[in-house]
């Protein structure tokens, strides 16, 4: 299988013998250096899942308006649950899709101590549709299984020891989101995600079949990167350019929203480490070391070495209205710091 775009790889090649693995860590080392996106297929995830979940969320956006406003964002502290459509910003400008947001299942803590202690707590889930809680639980089983087998290739294919990232992810803060791109009829694309990089580690993203909308820049000029057939598209965040000095890259990408009739459903998998721990930044061998780039850091946009404030950085500016009814405090705080 082959792209015009990204690079494709075969996580299987990592159980075909210690040639193969070899050949798919330089693979990986090698598209994360130069790309920061590629497709991957072999992982396992079965047809009948990836049916099961689009059913799910083509189900859900289905609902009465008045079933998804019941769990709207608005009602929930940690961010979670459904965004109506304009309901999310990307640079400060207003993304055209809705979607539900879906983060580790916990108990909200009374008094929390740490500011992202307010992100611990429940989800919020419909109560027309109990099987979407069921297939989502599946989803996040499957791809946290390939997240740790990929950050496992990285550590070694970096020289660093297997678990050197793995061992900060017994407890991730993971996000999952289902997301519906509706159709716009403008003569222009519209913005469905603006141009951004992710924020965390990294990410598994599973489109819809047939539905394009996802560009990733590439040497300074915006490139496809339409579905592959059992494949996910994965990039990586900040968190792991920042740990690699800026060897690894992390990637710009937006979606352009799908042309009316038309609409595109997405579902990505933001693959974060515990919101207490702190980046595990990797000295890399001579020769890698010396072709790491830095990382260059907006000062409007600053990257935390403790990953749960990187994760609140982020909900607080992607989610204003929320931020304002559960966290006046916390806005008014970095206001004026920003002063």
């Amino acid at each position: 299988m082959t792209s015009p775009n990204l690079p494709v790889l075969d996580l299987s090649d990592l159980d075909r013998g210690p040639e193969s693995a070899a050949a798919f860590r330089e693979q990986l080392r090698q598209a994360t250096h130069e790309v920061g996106f590629f497709y991957l297929v072999g992982t396992g995830v079965s047809p009948e899942l990836e049916a099961r979940l689009t059913r799910a969320a083509r189900d859900f956006f289905a609902l009465p308006e008045a079933d998804k406003l019941a769990i709207e964002n608005l009602n929930s502290p940690q961010f979670r649950g459904y965004t109506r459509v304009g309901g999310e910003l990307t640079q400060g400008r207003v993304d055209w899709r809705e979607q539900i947001d879906i983060g580790p299942e916990r108990e909200a803590l009374e008094n929390p101590v740490r500011d992202f202690d307010r992100l611990i707590g429940p989800n919020l889930w419909p109560a027309a549709q109990p099987e979407l809680r069921e297939v989502v639980a599946e989803w996040y089983e499957a791809l946290t299984a390939i997240g740790l087998k990929l950050l496992r290739a990285w550590a070694v294919a970096l020289g660093a020891e297997e678990d050197h990232f793995t061992r900060h992810f017994d407890d991730p803060a993971t996000l999952i989101k289902i997301v519906r791109y509706p159709g716009k009829d403008d003569p222009t694309p519209q913005q469905g995600v603006g141009a951004h990089k992710d924020s965390g580690v990294l990410t598994l993203l599973w489109v819809e079949p047939g539905k394009a909308g996802l560009q990733v820049e590439r040497d300074g000029a915006w490139v496809d990167a339409p579905p592959v057939p059992g494949a996910f598209i994965v990039n990586i965040g900040e968190l792991l350019e920042y740990a690699t000095g800026g060897y690894l890259v992390a990637t710009n990408h937006r979606v352009v929203s799908p042309r009316h009739p038309e609409d595109r459903i997405s579902v990505p998998f933001f693959f974060s480490p515990a919101l207490d721990a702190r980046v595990p930044l990797l000295e890399l061998p001579a020769e890698l070391a010396a072709q790491a780039r830095g990382v260059t850091e907006d000062p409007t946009n600053p990257i935390y070495a403790l990953y749960g404030e990187n994760a609140l950085k982020s909900r607080l500016r992607a989610h204003p209205d929320v931020a304002e009814r559960w966290h006046g405090d916390l806005v008014a705080a970095r206001a004026a710091a920003a002063s």
